[in-house]
């Protein structure tokens, strides 16, 4: 028996009969030995390949094991001189490294107090150009006159504004001029604004169901009835709408990637519930949220580029796109509504930062957003898959992760009839980000448990794998 065979034999025991994965055993095996010195800092370990053949089990079955024990900097992959010990190892403490980035040094990662694993709502914060807008910024502070530094214009910026408004006909089909794009703080200005200028106390707005929680919230708030709409895989059920409700005021749709499921708007949908907003003289507001990141075909053109009647108004935001902490979003308005709107915003509106809308005006003017959207639009499919994977290699078959063909997040369904309340509340005790399907629900009937997860910022495999070995732990 040659010395790496006889290392085998003895190092991994394992129990085929064993409720424990064999994946596992071998990842408690081998930090074992670790731990108590069996296998020092700096040795090599077999590799996957000898150990598959050695153990007679499965490549994906050893690389899972591997992969673990690598996210959690217990061994080094050296390439073709094989898998080590990780040298300089302080033995008791594994050095966790939840979401490397690329080119990141070894240990570093993101602050578990500021941004938590799986978070929602984040784009790739580690590859936003941060030098190009570092450049842009300086360039405009140093070119700020006084005329700049009085109060911003409340409608937004005028470079700003005609920049968006050749963006929406170039990459989503709308066809507008900058008089109609109003620059805002978020989704939630936006929205208010909207039901501001249209709409009155005890007004009746569709609502998808489920739908984002948010859009609920401030609508009761303001004094407004929501009427829920079931959703089902080609989106907005418009008929289950014309049932319940059809005298309603407005309509909130996410019709690219309806928020939360993913699915998108079909075109019968589209065109059935454009027909119910000229026929009742209802409004219809398209939040475009991340309409962009659609991965199994190009993007498909807005609702808006649809609307022959003027009852559409389309919600954008950079949010999703770029940063959160920009706080700049925009509303395209139908032409006949500018000047309500306008008398509007000058009277609740102060107007956002001018500077940050100068900054992102050449940011677009550029080019470099269109390019940023693209590169994203590559990373995000790539980082989706890896996510997919790592997580199906530990999950399954406890879990089934819904086929969706874009947006920023997963939706894992426990299939063990499970809350997903429960489990998100155990993941949040474990630093991991998650919420809960059936918080999105207004009439809580049907398959609604399910856990929402963001993937845009796990940057690898063994990093999906070792969050998903944190669920299974939970569970």
């Amino acid at each position: 028996m040659t010395p790496s065979a006889k290392m085998t034999a003895d190092l991994f025991q394992l129990d085929a009969a064993a409720s424990q994965p064999l994946y596992r055993q071998i990842y408690d095996r081998m930090r074992g030995a670790i731990a108590t010195g069996v296998l020092k800092p700096g040795a090599r370990i077999p590799s996957a390949r000898s150990l598959t053949k050695e153990l007679g089990l499965a490549r994906g079955t050893i690389d899972t094991a591997y992969a673990l024990l690598v996210a959690e900097g217990y061994v080094q992959s050296r390439g073709q001189a094989g898998t080590i010990v990780t040298p300089d190892l302080k033995v008791g403490a594994p050095v966790t490294i939840l979401l490397p980035r690329p080119g990141a040094e070894a240990g570093d990662s993101f602050r578990p107090d500021s941004i938590l694993p799986f978070q929602m709502g984040l784009p790739a914060l580690d590859l936003f150009p941060r030098k190009i807008w570092a450049r842009l910024g300086a360039q405009r502070a140093r070119a700020m006159q006084p005329a700049d530094m009085v109060h911003p214009p409340v409608f937004g910026l005028p470079a700003l504004r005609t920049q968006i408004a050749a963006y929406l006909q170039v990459s989503r089909g709308i066809i507008c001029t900058p008089s109609q794009v109003f620059v805002t703080s978020g989704y939630r200005h936006t929205l208010t604004l909207i039901v501001q200028a249209l709409l009155k106390p005890g007004d009746q707005v569709w609502l998808e169901d489920p739908g984002y929680p948010p859009t609920r919230g401030l609508l009761t708030q303001m004094k407004l009835a929501p009427a829920p709409v079931a959703v089902d895989r080609e989106g907005m059920v418009v008929s289950d709408g014309l049932r319940t409700a059809p005298k309603a005021c407005a309509a909130v749709v996410t019709p690219a990637h309806q928020s939360p499921l993913s699915v998108t708007l079909s075109l019968p949908r589209r065109l059935a519930l454009l027909d119910w907003a000229h026929q009742y003289e209802a409004w219809i507001v398209e939040d475009d949220y991340d309409g962009e990141y659609r991965y199994v075909s190009r993007p498909i053109p807005a609702l808006k580029s649809l609307d022959r009647d003027g009852r559409v108004l389309y919600a954008g935001t950079f949010s999703k796109v770029l940063l959160p902490s920009l706080r700049l979003a925009y509303l395209v308005v139908p032409q006949s509504q500018v000047e309500r709107f306008e008398a509007t915003i000058q009277t609740f509106t102060g107007g956002s930062p001018e500077l940050t809308q100068a900054i992102l005006a050449a940011f677009l003017n550029q080019g470099h957003f269109a390019r940023h959207v693209q590169r994203m639009r590559k990373l995000y499919a790539e980082r989706r898959a890896m996510t997919v994977a790592g997580l199906q290699s530990v999950l399954e078959p406890s879990f089934r992760i819904d086929a969706q063909p874009g947006g920023m997040h997963l939706i894992l369904r426990p299939l063990d009839g499970r809350s997903d309340r429960a489990l998100v509340t155990r993941m949040r005790e474990a630093g991991l980000y998650g919420e809960a399907l059936s918080d999105w629900a207004i009439r809580r009937d049907g398959d609604a448990s399910a856990v929402l997860v963001n993937f845009t910022n796990v940057s690898s495999r063994e990093a999906a794998v070792v969050l998903a070995e944190r669920i299974r732990q939970l569970r």
